[in-house]
Formats: C-alpha cells, structure tokens, sequence
C-alpha cells in the first residue's frame, strides 16, 4: 500500500484474485459439476484461480447451442425420452431467450465456469430432468465442442470484415486513380507507380489471410462431442447426426486428441498474426505518408487527434495503435504454443488458457480491421506533391538502362552507363529529363534523341505492363478482377 494518511477512501489497489489472497477466506458456496467426492469446500484464492466464468461466458450461446444438438442425440440413443428431450430443448432456449433479454443476466453467479453456470439454470427451470443432460459427455468435450463452435462463427465475422476492409481500399484506389507516388526499397524512391497499385498490394495481402482463415475454419469445424472425457462416451449417440446438427463437417477420429487439440486456436492466432503484420505494415505507409516530410496524403479530423501541448499537431493516432496492437495478438500465438508444447495426453487444466488468448485476439483484430476501413475511408491523397515526389529522384533510371537494352546493348553494360549518367546529372542538378541528347552522347553513342520519350512517366508506367504491373491498362484490369474476387 502507499504511504500516507488515511482520509477515509482506500482504494483497492489489488487484482481480485490477489484480494482473495489477502482475505483467505473459505467459500461456503461452490456452483460446481464436482462436489460428490469431496467433503470440504474450495479455499477462495483456489477457486478464484480456478474459475472460468469471468471470461468463458462468452460461450454462453454457443454452449446452449451444443447441449440441444446434445440432447437430441440422447434422445436418439434412447437415453432421454422424446418428452424429456422437449423439457430439455425448451429450457434451454428460454436460456438464450433470458440471456438476450436480460442485461445482468450473468451478474453475481458464482458458478465455475458458463457449463456449470447453464445447468444450474437449467435446473431450476425445469427440474431434475435438467440433471440429465450431461449424460455421455464430460465437461472436456464439452468446452471444445462450444469453443470451436464460437470460433467458427467469429471466424465468420472477421473474414466479413477483412472484406469490407478490402472494398475499402478498392475504393479509395478508384477516388485517386490517377494518383502517381513513388514505390520504395530500403525506404529509398525506386520507380513510380499508381496509388492504386499501391492500395491492391494490400488488398492480395488481405485475400491471403482470407485464404488462411477459410483453412483454419476447415480444422476448427470438426465435433469432438462424444469423446467424453477422454476415452469415449458409453452411450450409442450418433455423432455424425449431431455433427450435422451443429454444422460441423466431421467428427474427431480419436478421443484422446480429440479433448486435448487446441491446434485450430494456435492456427487462428498464426493467421491473427498475419491480418496484424499486413494491417501494421499498412498502418506504417500511412503515418510515413502523413508527415509533413512527406505529405502524400492528409487523415481527415474523424481518424486524428491533437497534442495537449501543441496546438498545431495532427496525430494518426489511430494508426499508431493498430501498429501497436500487433505485438498482443503475436504474444498470444507464443503463449498458445508454449501452453501446449509439454502437456501429456488427455486434457489437463493449462488448456483454460486458451480462452483468453482467442478471445483477445478475436476482439484486437475485428477492432483494428474495422478501424483501419474507417482510415481508409476518411484519407485524402495530395496528387501533386505524390506526382512531384515520383517524377524527382531519377525514379526513371532503369527506363533508362531498359532503353538501352532495346538498342542491344548487355544490360550490365547499360546499368553502368547509366550510373555515370545519373552521377552527371547529379553534378549538374538535373533530373534525367533535363539532360540534353549531348550529355548522354558522351556516356553512350546508342542514345537518340528518342530517349525522352522513354523517361517520360507516361512511358515508365505504361511499360510495366505484364501482369500484377503498374501500367494503368494493367491496374484497371487488376481493380475489376479484385471487384469480381470481392463478390
């Protein structure tokens, strides 16, 4: 605690489960799916630590979901009667019905997770029919099963999103078309090309991640309802029917991998990761491209904010926290995969920590995929300072080399005339347009006078005409094909 004296208000200056610590207190109230074996309550650090509900209520629908397509299996198995199924099936849905009605509806439970937490409920709906849910199943199948339902939807929801991230950026390509900024290596001016080249290099890095995603989706959408807890379950329940209740495209092959794979949660961060370095990189050009040292284009008021202290910033703030926020979503893929690299077979408790992690990275990128499409959407390109950049710089130089090849000269030949050429120009303060024929007769008698047509940048763009080049003919054909992609 902090020294001083004490006015009346102190504060917790704890995390709730250091609190617990402090207070070592014994529960005298366990919502748990376990109690049975033992005779003594939970310490309340112990169940604080152990507790799950904080944060896997998230699967609440999804849970709800599963134990109806539970249910009738059961009922198919001649477990449950039709009648107990429909008490079943009915209680549940007035679960989901609460949930979405009633805003504190999770408030104040002590339960030790959202599975115990729904057949509490569910009992006190409907009785001690409700008590027979569970019946060929462990809570180990249980979570996975609802775990890679939830994902399966959210996985759903971000794809959707990188999309309209991705009719963004065709977009704002089409409101500046014709807009010319230099390319770059080694953050070095290199050759000209379109502002839209520039904004469909991250639309095919965006088409990759949804590449990705739809193949995570066909390892997370696999029921491991039925595993039990790790050798089976002991009732004859259909598990390709249930499978096809859910929407799953195949049940798990082996129960013992079934409860203990959370390889679709490391492979999800992996492509997490993946949006987060393209969204990163994307944020990077921009805020380079916003500096008054640049100024190729100017974020409006909605994506910026101001410093306290000086009256004449303008801060791509939100940018910044996109670039910033990649490094969580990278932690979560190591964490995933440092839990996992010595756990034995079956289920063991460290896999809980999968929850955190996916959700975190569920929430960081549809956050920062939905802000980057609001940037995008509220940027202005400055054509002339973009085309003053690219045509300053000998950005025409290979044009040059490439013209000269075309009179049959080796192109390592040419690449050296060139150079001296450019040193030249450099010595006479002239771009390369601004020589005269007599200058680069003195480099190479194989320069005519048709060599200006070729270092214009209307002749450099157009060149690159092969496809995936820069040529404006090539780029328009790209922008209607990524529109076709999109639909």
């Amino acid at each position: 605690m902090l020294a001083g004296p004490d006015h009346g208000f102190r504060p917790n200056l704890y995390h709730p489960l250091e609190q617990a610590v402090l207070n070592r207190k014994t529960m005298t109230d366990s919502k748990n799916l376990w109690g049975g074996r033992f005779t003594g309550k939970p310490d309340e650090t112990f169940a604080a630590f152990n507790n799950s509900f904080g944060f896997d209520k998230r699967l609440f629908g999804a849970d709800v979901r599963a134990s109806i397509a539970h249910a009738n299996g059961l009922e198919n198995a001649g477990v449950l009667t039709d009648k107990e199924t429909a008490a079943i099936t009915a209680g549940l849905r007035k679960l989901l019905e609460n949930a979405g009605a009633d805003k504190s509806f999770f408030d104040g439970s002590e339960a030790e997770d959202v599975h115990s937490f729904i057949e509490s409920k569910l009992v006190a709906i409907i009785g001690e029919t409700g008590k027979k849910l569970h019946t060929g199943r462990s809570r180990n199948d249980q979570v996975a099963t609802a775990f890679r339902l939830w994902l399966r939807d959210e996985i759903r929801g971000i794809s959707g999103d990188v999309k309209t991230l991705q009719k963004a950026l065709i977009a704002a390509a089409e409101r500046h078309k014709d807009a010319v900024l230099p390319g770059y290596t080694h953050m070095q001016r290199a050759q000209p090309v379109l502002w839209a080249h520039w904004c469909l290099a991250y639309f095919e890095m965006l088409a990759r991640d949804l590449e990705r995603l739809d193949e995570v989706t066909a390892r997370v959408n696999i029921l491991p309802l039925g595993s039990a807890a790790l050798a089976g379950a002991s009732f004859d329940i259909d598990r390709e029917a249930v499978a096809q209740e859910l929407g799953f495209q195949g049940v798990s092959k082996n129960s013992l991998d079934a409860v203990s794979d959370r390889d679709f949660a490391i492979e999800f961060a992996g492509s997490c990761s993946l949006i987060m370095v393209h969204l990163s990189r994307l944020a990077e050009d921009l805020i380079i491209y916003a500096t008054a040292e640049f100024g190729f284009i100017t974020l409006s008021d909605a994506v910026s904010t101001g410093s306290s202290l000086m009256p004449q910033k303008k801060n791509p703030d939100a940018l910044e926290l996109i670039r910033g926020k990649a490094g969580r979503v990278f932690g979560h893929q190591t964490a995933l995969l440092a839990t996992l690299k010595g756990l034995p077979l079956a289920y063991n408790k460290d896999m809980q920590e999968d929850k955190e992690a996916v959700f975190d990275c569920v929430d960081t990128v549809k956050t920062c995929v939905n802000v980057a499409t609001i940037v995008i959407d509220n940027l202005t390109v400055n054509e002339a300072l973009t085309l003053e950049a690219a045509t300053k710089g000998y950005l025409n130089a290979t044009e040059l080399a490439d013209y000269l090849v075309k009179k049959g000269v080796s192109f390592r030949t040419a690449h050296d005339a060139v150079g001296r050429i450019i040193l030249d120009a450099i010595n006479q303060g002239k771009e390369l347009d601004e020589l005269t024929h007599e200058d680069f007769a003195k480099v190479s008698s194989d320069i005519g006078d048709d060599v200006f047509e070729s270092l214009s940048l209307e002749k450099t763009l157009a060149s690159k005409s092969q496809t995936g080049g820069t040529s404006p003919i090539m780029v328009e054909s790209a922008l209607a094909e990524a529109k076709k992609r999109i639909d």
